[in-house]
């Protein structure tokens, strides 16, 4: 008995943080996304479901936001799953080159946020850009524009700057994964005469289920997350073409000061996360192995 309870003493300190960071600030967003409250006065009122109606029905930036969001996630989900696998199949073994090139790869991942924002913006640059230059040599001068003043294409390419971003990242989950496929599989689908597309589609991708169910799911949440990447680029704009919910909870919330309003679309955010992993697991879950 006394040994239970020391080892119950292991989780406490893990409990108190969780409820400090997590569960605290997930309770205090759903009790005032029922309130109007400015963030600052100790007085506000209770609202009902007020909220949550105008960001659906009067609110047409934060349904835009919802939509630059889509747009956002899925190219970030499609090229970035795409990319690291791809650079994961090639690099695969384990050599000092390999090996060398995953970590090159995996080298933006810790930089921050910020900073791949600037060396990104500078990139895009319409006049000094190395983008425009590059394609001004090879003879494509009339593909080159403002990349992030464009509000046709600005939420794009800031998508291509997340994938640059943390593809090394995910390349790194589809080697663990590729490598703790058995040989023998390949072996036996070499014997029965198997193409390499039949290989990789009967064999590999199946197996791979369960580290490209984590890529998908990981990649969602950060497409959906990525505040510091947008605000530090654009801001959101021109002209809201690149407002994803997150930045504009933050313009609600701090430069308006509607804290009610920020915490119901945060809680639409929450759900709208959730309900996307969800599917995206069905779809890919883990245990969906084909032989």
């Amino acid at each position: 008995m006394k040994t239970s309870k020391t080892i119950f003493l292991f989780f406490v300190p893990g409990l108190v943080l969780y409820s400090i960071f997590f569960l605290y600030p997930t309770v205090s967003a759903l009790f005032y996304s029922f309130t109007d409250w400015d963030g600052f006065s100790d007085a506000f009122a209770f609202i009902g479901f007020d909220n949550f109606e105008r960001a659906f029905t009067g609110d047409s930036i934060f349904r835009k936001t919802i939509g630059n969001n889509l747009k956002f996630m899925l190219v970030v989900v499609v090229f970035q799953t795409i990319v690291a696998l791809a650079f994961a199949m090639i690099l695969i073994k384990n050599t000092k080159t390999t090996v060398f090139l995953r970590a090159l790869y995996f080298f933006p991942t810790i930089l921050s946020s910020v900073s791949v924002a600037f060396i990104w913006a500078f990139v895009y640059d319409p006049s000094l850009g190395i983008l425009n230059q590059l394609l001004e040599g090879i003879g494509l001068g009339f593909i080159a524009q403002n990349w992030l003043g464009n509000a046709n294409i600005a939420i794009y390419s800031l998508a291509i700057t997340q994938v640059w971003f943390h593809a090394g990242q995910m390349l790194i989950v589809f080697v663990a994964g590729l490598q703790a496929i058995p040989q023998e599989m390949y072996e036996v689908a070499k014997i029965e005469g198997a193409s390499k597309w039949q290989t990789f589609r009967s064999v590999t991708w199946p197996l791979l289920a369960p580290s490209a169910t984590i890529v998908v799911a990981y990649t969602t949440i950060q497409s959906f997350k990525a505040f510091d990447l947008v605000f530090a680029m654009t801001g959101g704009g021109p002209n809201n073409s690149t407002e994803i919910i997150a930045t504009y909870i933050y313009d609600i919330a701090f430069r308006n000061y509607q804290f009610g309003y920020a915490s119901a679309i945060s809680v639409i955010f929450m759900i709208i996360i959730a309900i996307i992993t969800f599917l995206q697991f069905k779809a890919l879950r883990s245990d969906r192995v084909s032989y």
